[in-house]
């Protein structure tokens, strides 16, 4: 049965679960959809049971691999929840999350603190202005700290952290929480928390800690500073819309604590979720207004086909109506519209702006592009998704898998936009492309497993980059091929020189005709086909800036085909003559590891090409070329008899060194 949804958007909010790995981020997901009735059972991450967790491989390896939307109701309010992978190879779908949703959850373990994929996606929120709660959890876990893990979001994250709750008891008698703001506790036996006073241990604690919260709001709102200036202690009612402020603004974060895993605490947070985050009606959403709304997410239904997410920020989407692709200026006509509950999903009559919707028969539409009323055209912004870093080459066994392969690529390259596929000019292999050693897994594992293509797969190597490190001024390249039938003529001369702003730009500087204006585009696109392999070894070219000097035509001859040949050949000359050079990817490396084995940690790294860029007491922090980390893990278990671990992320592109390019380009040739 379908419903038409008309919410009242003050009471919306869309919010998203983030976290580095294991941090209990799915586990408190899961909580929530208990508590809130979505759910009956509580499905657990390590049974592999988890509501949200859909995909095979995530129950497999015990790990959000996608992002997962579910909507509940909490308190009268509409909460669409998305729960975002905490490993790093699947940062683009935290990305690409955090740009519709109006607020987030951020989850810490109460024992590590803040973790590396913990800055990543607390930068990517501030990147586009996401406000935060912040939930501690495991704090019925050894060695857990919960002020510890306070001090650490104000240092690391450069956060305010507003302390809106103490833990009552520690690791195994971790019992309740404090409520500062309203100056109770709140006890946990079985399902609700029990309403009781502070205990009598903690009431000075309580008393000087609701002080530093007043104190630390009074310093940023200038309400709760006028009542404290004229000496009266704000109510928490007070409190608690001085908090919201500072919230939806992005100038404080309210400090949540518990235990999910437990059943401690996620009510609470909950009702910090619908008390402090923003609503849609916060960030200007009109139901009423035209039609504007950001598709950005592609997922392949077993049943339906391909479902495109979309977050309307304004207007409504009702089926068969014809909206127009900002971004592309195609017509695409609404098919059915669902509320989804992960793999689940309920049909709906309609949806209006703070709404988040899967949408049916979107046929052009992909990852950050817009909808809107033809009427009224709009682009909100765009995403930006990094290149790959790593490179797989896959060989199908037979003519059907090659077949079955390119179907299995068109779809998956959808749904992932930090995946790329590329056919090797040299070899004629597929290449497969992605963020890290496990991302290529996955995607070679949902690739046997759902379009099931038999193919051999080889071992990851390193995604290089070619650039170059000089200008080349006034190269000139003639095509002219006059034998057998039409002849083919152009002329082209560029200039190419670094570009830092961009991977790619191209200048128009022809005047006089000398290049006709319908013929500018092929030499344009030429060179793009050129940047696509470098000169050295082949690899993708980046950071180039093209000028169209000055060219001829023929008026039989010459064709768009003629100049983007033309514009290609002058590209590959032009980059010879500018010095070109190989680039490789740097990792930022964090090793977690007892003090006793701070120097062979420090020491491996350096043996690999790292460069430290900072010590702890019990962590390393170093920049390292991708090339030199295959195999890491191995050698840091043996190196600290298992006692340490790492992450690592993409830090950026740096040039080779000259031996390390030599054996690269010596291998491509």
């Amino acid at each position: 049965m379908t419903t038409t949804t008309r919410l009242d958007l003050a009471k919306v909010r869309n919010i998203g679960i983030m976290a580095h790995i294991d941090a209990g981020k799915t586990t408190t997901a899961e909580r929530i959809l208990f508590y809130t009735g979505v759910s009956h059972r509580i499905g657990e991450v390590h049974d592999g049971a988890a509501a949200l967790d859909y995909m095979k491989q995530e129950r497999d390896r015990g790990i959000t691999i996608t992002a997962a939307a579910t909507t509940c109701r909490w308190r009268g309010h509409t909460v669409n929840l998305i729960d975002t992978p905490g490993h790093v190879d699947f940062t683009v779908e935290v990305e690409r999350c955090l740009r519709v949703l109006d607020g987030a959850v951020a989850v810490f373990d109460g024992v590590a603190g803040v973790e590396p994929q913990s800055e990543t996606v607390w930068r990517q929120a501030d990147r586009y202005g996401v406000p935060r709660v912040c939930f501690v959890n495991k704090l019925d876990r050894a060695g857990a700290s919960f002020h510890r893990c306070v001090d650490m979001i104000a240092e690391r994250l450069g956060a305010v952290p507003l302390v809106v709750q103490l833990p009552i008891g520690a690791e195994d008698g971790f019992a309740g929480v404090v409520d500062l703001v309203a100056g109770r506790a709140l006890m946990w036996t079985d399902g609700d928390p029990d309403v009781v006073d502070v205990p009598a241990d903690l009431a000075d604690t309580a008393r000087e800690w609701r002080g530093r919260l007043v104190d630390a709001v009074a310093e940023r709102d200038e309400e709760v500073m006028a009542l404290y200036t004229g000496g009266t202690e704000p109510s928490a009612e007070q409190l608690h819309a001085a908090i919201r402020r500072l919230t939806v603004a992005a100038g404080a974060t309210p400090v949540f604590c518990g235990s999910a895993l437990r059943n401690k605490g996620v009510q609470p947070l909950l009702d910090g979720v619908v008390r402090y985050l923003p609503s849609p009606a916060d960030a200007g959403a009109d139901d009423d207004g035209p039609l504007a709304a950001l598709a950005f997410k592609i997922m392949s239904d077993r049943h339906l086909g391909r479902l495109t997410f979309v977050r309307i920020y304004a207007g409504r989407l009702e089926p068969g109506r014809t909206v127009l692709n900002g971004v592309k200026g195609r017509r695409e006509r609404i098919g059915k519209i669902y509320r989804m509950h992960a793999d689940r999903r309920e049909e709906i009559a309609s949806a209006g702006a703070g709404d988040i919707v899967a949408v049916m028969g979107l046929k052009d539409t992909t990852t950050g592009e817009t909808l809107c009323d033809p009427a009224h055209p709009v682009v909100l912004e765009a995403m930006d998704f990094p290149a790959p870093v790593i490179e797989v080459a896959v060989e199908p066994a037979s003519r059907g898998d090659r077949e079955k392969l390119g179907a299995a690529l068109q779809r998956l390259a959808e749904e992932d936009p930090s995946f790329h596929a590329r056919t090797d000019a040299e070899t004629g292999q597929t290449v497969l492309g992605g963020m890290g050693e496990l991302h290529l897994e996955v995607l070679v594992q949902r690739m046997r497993e759902e379009f099931g293509v038999a193919a051999a797969v080889g071992r990851p190597r390193v995604a290089y980059r070619e650039t170059i490190r000089r200008a080349a001024r006034k190269v000139e390249y003639v095509h002219k091929k006059m034998t057998g039938g039409k002849g083919q003529y152009a002329k082209v001369q560029i200039s190419v020189e670094p570009c830092a702003d961009a991977p790619y730009e191209f200048v128009n500087q022809v005047t006089g005709g000398r290049i006709p204006k319908e013929f500018v585009p092929s030499v344009d696109a030429g060179c793009q086909d050129a940047m696509r392999s470098g000169v050295l070894a082949g690899h993708e070219m980046t950071g180039v800036r093209v000028v169209l000097l000055d060219g001829a035509f023929h008026d039989v001859d010459s064709s768009e085909q003629a100049f983007r040949i033309a514009g290609a050949q002058a590209f590959r000359e032009a980059v010879r003559r500018a010095s070109p050079v190989l680039l490789e990817p740097v990792m930022a490396v964090e090793v977690s590891t007892p003090a006793e084995y701070l120097g062979e940690v420090i020491g491996d790294l350096g043996a690999r090409r790292g460069r430290i860029d900072g010590i702890g007491a019990q962590e390393v922090r170093a920049r390292v070329p991708l090339a030199e980390m295959f195999g890491y893990v191995g050698d840091l278990r043996g190196a600290t008899s298992g006692r340490a671990a790492y992450s690592m992320r993409f830090d950026s592109y740096a040039e080779a060194p000259e031996a390390v390019a030599g054996k690269v380009v010596a291998a491509a040739r």
